[in-house]
């Protein structure tokens, strides 16, 4: 009886314990409701909101409406878009939860023929069909932020574009909370503002209007762009940030008038280039033997002793980037730069995440700013480069890594000036060049003369590389539902932006935009095949002196040849030749080892990592279980 008593009571404690326990669950869960507290375990915080999105919404005093459009009673909705719809939805709680009031989040379901539909048709909100037919119900997954009578739409939001999701909204947020824009100026004697690039072209009915690049595009999103001309005496008072892309030629008065503009406070960013591709493939044909084109600013990088030689181009062979040539295969080319974040300023708001860069042909600067000037440098290349002349950059890859000789610098791609700037002109703005038949005089001062010095500390940004901003060489566009999707492939247009931000005065983005996607290449890997290719071209090398060597004794053979022999190789000849084959087959065989043996080493070096990935979790947790079993058997054995 005793022990049915026992028992009972066991199991009224037991039940007890568990009732209990499930109240303080409850109490708990409702203590600690209005706490969100989220551990992000990603490397990246990719569930995060950035530094730049928290200080924007800090920022809000005036209410914002987010409409977020999902069609998620659609049957036939892929798997894929539901899941990045819940991500966006997550996404969104999180500004909610930091605005607080300043944002509130509607969720709507347009479908057919209801008020939601017609709601986001009136926000500029489309809806995607999912067949080619549009047959079937559409898809609405977009987002509407408005505030004050301004709106601001993501029409359709694509996974493609996950890593910028964070960008666009807050950009978004910033463009409608903060309606004054920044007025930029696009100094440049390419057609980046869209245009005809060959008039010729055109004419033949091969061409037409060409879109704006897709940087300019960009920045209208968040500035007012306008074009100031190359040889334009002046640049108006209104503009905030001056930006010359590929200033090839300019004039005197073009030089000047930058150099007053940055005395008086502007802000100016120079992408020059030593061998632009992008004018260079738009030529027309007739002109395509002309040398590559160049751009500097000759008069200013004088004055500022920064030195930028527009003949010369970078070889960088760690940093050499395979371009395929369709089913010919890849071709290394050394003077094209993929540069990843070891290559950038570590500690410098332009810079902030950019881990991937693509440069063409580019120059590089040298020299120490003039007194009061402070040069950073932003971006560089490795030791493991040389500078050549800009003639044999259009030689083969492999030509050039055979007579590659590195010279032990890193090469200064991207450098900023800041301090008090002189001006280059200490005599007054130039003469104007003279058009035919005209007589030019130089302009008069303005009231209390032309800017000897800066009037407050200035900035300027170099590049030396414009065709990093030319849409083929830094983003992918491809048909998706019927738009035109755009995806980066490296990180050349956030770094542009994020420049322009900080010259213009604005970071609030620089946290975001380069927040995910970036390389992470097997540095380690890398460098074995460096290793391993310095060994091929040694081989290759003695390999090719074998051939001139016997192919100059088989030429002296055939000189000492009779006259009538008939025979066009003697016996001698032959077995030079036999020879010369053996040793052809075993300098293959060596090469061919050397390559299993590099294949192995990196076999063995992700068969590792592999290894470890899979094992390593569960033998952690195995001896866990083990370490705990032990240490509760020493307890029960202490007892």
């Amino acid at each position: 009886m005793s022990i049915q008593k026992k028992h009972l009571e066991n199991t009224l404690y037991s039940i007890g314990g568990i009732l209990v326990l499930a109240a303080l669950l409850v109490i708990c869960n409702q203590i600690f409701r209005p706490v969100n507290l989220r551990l992000d375990c990603t490397e990246d915080k990719l569930y995060t909101l950035s530094n730049g999105t928290l200080e924007t919404l800090k920022k809000l005093d005036q209410p914002v409406s987010i409409r977020f459009y999902y069609s998620k009673d659609v049957a036939q909705m892929p798997v894929y878009l539901k899941t990045y719809a819940g991500r966006v939805e997550d996404l969104l709680g999180e500004y909610k939860r930091n605005a607080g009031k300043y944002i509130q989040i509607t969720k709507l379901n347009p479908k057919p023929d209801s008020d939601a539909e017609d709601s986001a048709s009136l926000d500029g909100v489309s809806g995607q069909p999912l067949d080619v037919f549009g047959m079937e119900d559409k898809v609405y997954l977009g987002i509407a932020i408005s505030c004050a009578g301004r709106l601001e739409t993501l029409p359709f939001l694509s996974p493609e574009r996950e890593s910028l999701l964070e960008y666009d909204i807050t950009r978004a947020l910033i463009s409608v909370a903060s309606p004054v824009k920044a007025k930029l100026g696009i100094m440049s004697p390419l057609k980046v503002m869209g245009g005809i690039d060959n008039p010729q072209m055109m004419m033949q009915g091969q061409g037409g209007m060409k879109p704006a690049w897709l940087i300019v595009s960009e920045l209208k999103k968040t500035y007012e762009v306008v074009e100031v001309p190359m040889d334009s005496p002046s640049i108006p008072e209104d503009i905030t940030v001056l930006v010359a892309i590929h200033p090839a030629n300019i004039s005197e008065t073009g030089q000047f008038a930058i150099d007053q503009f940055i005395l008086r406070g502007g802000h100016f960013i120079g992408f020059l280039d030593a061998m632009n591709m992008t004018e260079m493939n738009n030529r027309p044909q007739q002109m395509q033997y002309m040398p590559p084109p160049s751009s500097s600013l000759p008069t200013l990088l004088k004055a500022w002793n920064i030195g930028f030689d527009a003949d010369k181009v970078v070889v960088d062979r760690s940093r050499a980037t395979t371009i395929r040539r369709g089913a010919q295969g890849g071709e290394t080319m050394a003077t094209v730069l993929t540069l990843g974040e070891e290559d950038v300023s570590a500690d410098d708001p332009t810079t902030t995440q950019i881990s991937s860069l693509l440069l063409f042909n580019t120059g590089c600067f040298t020299g120490t700013p003039a007194d009061g000037l402070e040069k950073t440098v932003l971006l560089q290349s490795t030791a493991d480069s040389e500078t050549i002349e800009k003639y044999m950059a259009q030689r083969s890859g492999e030509d050039l890594l055979k007579e590659f000789k590195a010279d032990g610098l890193a090469k200064e791609l991207v450098i900023r000036l800041t301090g008090t700037f002189k001006t280059a002109y200490p005599d007054g703005a130039p003469v104007p060049e003279a058009k035919e038949g005209e007589e030019t005089k130089a302009p008069e001062a303005p009231e209390g003369g032309w800017l000897k010095e800066s009037v407050k500390p200035g900035a300027v940004v170099l590049l030396a590389d414009a065709d990093m901003l030319y849409d083929p060489f830094c983003v992918q566009k491809r048909q998706f539902m019927g738009q035109t999707l755009i995806q980066p492939f490296n990180h050349n247009l956030a770094f542009a932006q994020n420049l322009v931000e900080f010259m213009a005065g604005d970071n609030a983005l620089f946290s975001i935009r380069s927040r995910s996607g970036s390389q992470r290449p097997f540095s380690r890997v890398r460098d074995m095949e460096l290793a391993a290719n310095d060994r091929f071209q040694e081989k290759i090398k003695q390999l090719e002196a074998e051939v001139q060597d016997i192919q100059q004794q088989i030429n002296a053979l055939q000189r000492k040849r009779d006259p009538g022999e008939r025979e066009l190789l003697s016996s001698e000849q032959r077995e030079l030749l036999k020879q010369f084959r053996k040793r052809e087959a075993e300098a293959k065989k060596s090469l061919k080892e050397e390559r299993k043996k590099l294949r192995q080493d990196i076999d063995a070096l992700e068969n590792n990592l592999m290894l470890a990935n899979i094992a390593l979790v569960p033998c952690l947790v195995a001896l866990g279980g083990i370490v705990l079993a032990l240490v509760k058997h020493g307890r029960r054995v202490r007892r």
